[in-house]
């Protein structure tokens, strides 16, 4: 067995403690997405409350007050969950991220303390899901607007929110849904080789018609954030089902993303994309090593050592050579990009890759409290 040398992960966590609260000082209320030039620049309540990224901010505050009792978390984490009653009010756009949202804010809180309005918000943010659910096709659409037959691999991280309804409301209806929309991303998404479509766009009768590149390099090609989102969205649906394919899929895609990642174990945006001009995204290789770890409490105990291994590598890789621990600015892990084509995202520090970067450290040290 893989014996994890927790002594860089704790020193890790403590840096990333520290920092982060130096961070919410300078944030006081604003909602952050990704900074630039070393501060978070926007303020996403003012500038789209219904923004996907939204509650990643929720989940680290969830994550470190679980970790540090540091109860200052936990009121900031329910000021956010409040900020974001502003996005139900703007139905318009909201789209199937109502999982990231919602889970990492009011289901973080209800988790934890069983709170009647949080569980509510939960509920309506599950209900706002559903509702996307095609009925012909059997998927939940991703997308509003003209794509109202698309559906993107993200999806499966956000389903989860689905069965936490059921788990609460004893509906089945959620949980049948998110099991549908599991069924149609596995049968449609996953090429023979491994690597999954970012987008698969269906016809009215829910058969898959084409397969745009979108954040990834082109059509065809294998944007490493969505592989990450595969990996660690199947085996959740797996934990929630037990259904063994889907720990199967998240195998083979992380089996794909692990022969494809080079030495340095820092994913490019993409892996067929052209070695010129070099791309990276540490938020898929935080993420693949989060659903990588989860893999790991899976699998028999001869497979353990092959998952933790490779998400240990890569968390340690990232740690390394793309860590910002300077308290003057924000931001901890550098080497973001939001979308092989949208220069704007290059190379950031991405909300959401301090996330992944947190409970991956947490994972590592046996301090995670699901979010899932």
């Amino acid at each position: 067995m893989v014996e994890v040398n927790k002594q860089w992960v704790r020193e890790d966590l403590k840096k990333f403690e520290k920092k982060f609260a130096i961070e919410l000082t300078r944030l006081q209320d604003k909602i952050p997405h990704f900074a630039k030039e070393g501060f978070y620049i926007q303020d996403m309540e003012k500038e789209d409350i219904t923004w996907w990224t939204n509650g990643f901010l929720g989940g680290i505050l969830w994550q470190l007050a679980d970790y540090s009792g540091n109860h200052q978390y936990v009121e900031q984490a329910k000021r956010l969950e409040e900020q974001l009653d502003g996005a139900m009010s703007v139905f318009d756009g909201l789209h199937h991220d109502v999982g990231f949202m919602w889970l990492h804010t009011a289901v973080a809180h209800n988790r934890r303390f069983a709170n009647p309005r949080s569980k509510t918000r939960g509920l309506h943010a599950a209900t706002l899901l559903a509702g996307r659910f095609n009925l012909k096709g059997g998927y939940l659409r991703s997308w509003n607007g003209d794509n109202q037959t698309w559906v993107i691999i993200d999806s499966l991280m956000n389903i989860p929110l689905l069965y936490w309804a059921t788990q609460e409301t004893k509906d089945e209806r959620f949980a049948l849904m998110a099991q549908q929309h599991a069924e149609k991303v596995l049968n449609n998404h996953l090429r023979k080789d491994g690597s999954v479509n970012h987008i698969v766009i269906f016809d009215d009768e829910g058969n898959s018609k084409e397969t745009p590149g979108g954040q990834g390099y082109e059509p065809g090609s294998s944007w490493t954030r969505g592989q990450a989102w595969a990996i660690y969205g199947f085996v959740l649906n797996y934990t929630h089902t037990k259904d063994s394919r889907y720990l199967a899929a998240a195998k083979q895609v992380a089996h794909y993303f692990l022969a494809n990642i080079d030495d340095s174990q820092i994913p490019p945006v993409d892996f067929r994309a052209p070695k010129e001009p070099v791309k990276y995204d540490t938020s898929a290789g935080l993420c693949a090593a989060c659903g990588l770890l989860e893999i790991s409490q899976h699998v028999p105990d001869y497979e353990k050592d092959l998952y933790m291994k490779a998400a240990t590598e890569m968390v340690r890789a990232i740690s390394n050579k793309a860590t910002n621990w300077n308290e003057d600015t924000d931001g901890i892990i550098g080497y973001g990009t939001g979308a092989y084509h949208d220069e704007c995202s290059l190379h950031v520090s991405l909300i959401y890759s301090d996330y992944f970067y947190l409970e991956a450290l947490l994972r590592l040290n046996g301090t995670y409290q699901p979010m899932w």
